[in-house]
């Protein structure tokens, strides 16, 4: 889609006296005069200057005064924000023909579902949402606007819930009768599980950001804008409050709360019933811990050899 520089300007609440027309975010690299890139600092600004852009998207302390130049608080975040507005619109058919929806599903405006997806009785779908191909979205689900579900992922499973006998030691899967609902401008990724509440809900906050082949457990309460990478397992019954980030392979026990804006570093591990705070906090290891102690504990290993 091409907009002129006047448009990406008022999207970004900015002004600006370049006259170019652009039609695609592109690598520095490779810009022409119909491109946006962006800078973060002199050397890339430098960069791109020398480029053929036609719009650099950098930084408000930059001192440069060519024309091309929109300053910007964060040049990374509008970036993204003028790739979404010279998208092209997606066109064809919004549900795929092998796709198989339920009657009772509700399926919002301009909702799109891939290729043998599968959405199952009662599950409702907001509007703008786009379910990948193979996706299977089981009974009663709830999910709201702009939702994105990448190809493969299993939303509102039987949770892995059982009761065992005391005298026979025969195990029984307690009742998983809840439900999963999925607030606004969720992602989520590829491969991706997440099972229903037991006799509550599963819920993943506003915002939040889930990487392919995570698996998120039953009654789990998952807070707004979070970001949880590839491979994460949260087990039941957890809660992951806003704001909170999550590296790859990270493990949680049951019944695990982690405070808002906490950071788990790679592989770390969070034992049952525990509770991680600290706002902008780094936690890393297993036990997960303060990075600092994390390290100092390192040393200590080290040092035994």
């Amino acid at each position: 889609m091409r907009k002129s520089a006047s448009e990406i300007a008022a999207l970004l609440a900015v002004k600006t006296t370049a006259t170019a027309t652009v039609s695609a975010v592109t690598s520095t690299e490779s810009a022409d005069e119909s491109s946006v890139v962006f800078a973060v600092d002199g050397a890339t600004v430098k960069k791109a200057l020398e480029s053929k852009a036609g719009l650099i998207l950098a930084r408000l302390d930059s001192e440069t005064d060519d024309p091309r130049v929109l300053k910007v608080r964060d040049p990374k975040f509008a970036f993204a924000v003028v790739a979404e507005a010279l998208a092209d619109p997606v066109v064809g058919e919004l549900v795929h023909a092998s796709a198989s929806v339920d009657e009772t599903a509700r399926l919002g405006v301009g909702t799109r579902v891939g290729a043998g997806a599968v959405i199952e009785a009662g599950v409702s779908i907001g509007d703008g949402c786009s379910i990948g191909s193979r996706v299977t979205i089981c009974a009663g689900a709830t999910l709201g606007d702009r939702v994105v579900v990448q190809a493969g992922a299993v939303l509102g499973s039987t949770g892995f819930g059982y009761v065992r006998s005391s005298e026979t030691g025969e195990y029984r899967l307690f009742p998983q009768q809840g439900r999963l609902v999925i607030e606004n401008d969720v992602e989520i990724g590829a491969n991706t599980t997440i099972d229903r509440g037991a006799l509550g809900e599963t819920r993943i906050g506003r915002g939040t950001k889930i990487d392919n082949l995570v698996h998120i457990a039953h009654n789990c309460v998952i807070g707004k804008n979070v970001v949880i990478a590839a491979q994460v397992g949260i087990s039941g019954s957890c809660v992951i409050e806003d704001g909170v980030v999550m590296a790859g392979q990270v493990g949680l026990g049951d019944h695990v709360t982690i405070g808002p804006g906490v950071i788990l570093g790679g592989a770390s591990g969070v034992f049952p019933h525990k509770r991680l705070e600290g706002p902008g906090e780094m936690f890393m290891g297993v036990p997960a811990e303060p990075v600092k102690e994390y390290l100092k504990s390192l040393a200590r290993v080290r040092r035994l050899k």
